[in-house]
């Protein structure tokens, strides 16, 4: 018969040993951004390869972040119009539609998407650049490889994200306009008028600051697995999906602090 310590103990040094390979794989990806960030803040930034990034990852997403953008806010607009209708309130599908793509929807539908797009992008390049021994072959020459290909990555995120989503808020916008219109009955001029007064400064700002904080953690876990990966094309996709996995779980875990921080401070 087998000691029941002695199985207590097995579980117990694997728990231990899964718990050092977590912190310790947490304390690498926190140093990776102190890198990264220090390089930012120093002006090592390659900006032609920036640009190129931007252009390559607005590219990618913008298209089907439009899509989705039109077709939310059109079903909003469907959805709303139901079921204010039944109270009486039609008249403020307007504001439901603008103050929920702004606040929330836009922000996040489009910060998933692409991390999807273009995080999956970043992490498969970098990872099979890492198994290939090309960034240690630009360390070999000299080159800083974190400068060289993370940096104008990660800062291409936090441009681009940004932009697609006030394009996803003024697409999203105008499907909610378009069901508003020609569904809901409601007069172009009033709907547009209800939109505009519905939205504050700090209804944008709060979106804009999630946005921020989204396309920090889309480039820094894609760049992160990315340089990690390990175990030839296999480990590729294997740390590809890891990335995308990562990014959707911290998105949502942190849209939930940020918009409780947000609420906290104005409401």
């Amino acid at each position: 018969m087998s000691n029941p310590k002695s199985k207590y103990k097995i579980i117990f040094k694997e728990i231990k040993a899964y718990l050092l390979s977590v912190i310790t794989e947490v304390g690498s990806a926190v140093f990776f951004l102190y890198e990264v960030m220090e390089r930012i803040f120093t002006g090592r930034v390659r900006f032609k390869e920036l640009i190129t990034q931007i252009y390559e990852q607005g590219s990618q997403s913008v298209g089907i972040i439009i899509l989705i953008s039109l077709s939310t806010g059109m079903v909003l607009a469907l959805q709303g119009y139901v079921i204010l209708n039944r109270f009486g309130a039609k008249e403020y599908v307007a504001q439901l539609v603008a103050l929920s793509l702004i606040r929330e929807l836009s922000p996040i539908l489009s910060s998933i998407v692409f991390s999807g797009k273009a995080g999956a992008r970043i992490s498969a390049e970098l990872g099979t650049m890492s198994v290939n021994d090309q960034i240690l072959a630009t360390r070999t020459l000299g080159v800083d490889p974190i400068e060289f290909l993370a940096v104008s990555r990660i800062l291409a995120c936090i441009i681009v994200l940004p932009l697609l989503i006030v394009i996803s808020e003024l697409v999203g916008v105008l499907g909610g306009f378009i069901m508003g219109v020609f569904s809901a009955k409601i007069t172009a001029s009033y709907y547009l008028r209800r939109s505009i007064e519905a939205i504050a400064f700090v209804d944008f700002f709060s979106g804009l600051i999630k946005t921020v904080c989204f396309s920090v953690i889309i480039g820094w876990v894609c760049c992160y697995q990315g340089f990690a990966t390990k175990g030839g094309s296999l480990g590729v996709g294997r740390y590809t999906t890891k990335a995308v996995a990562y990014c959707y779980i911290f998105i949502i875990l942190s849209n939930f602090v940020l918009t409780k921080i947000i609420l906290s401070i104005w409401g």
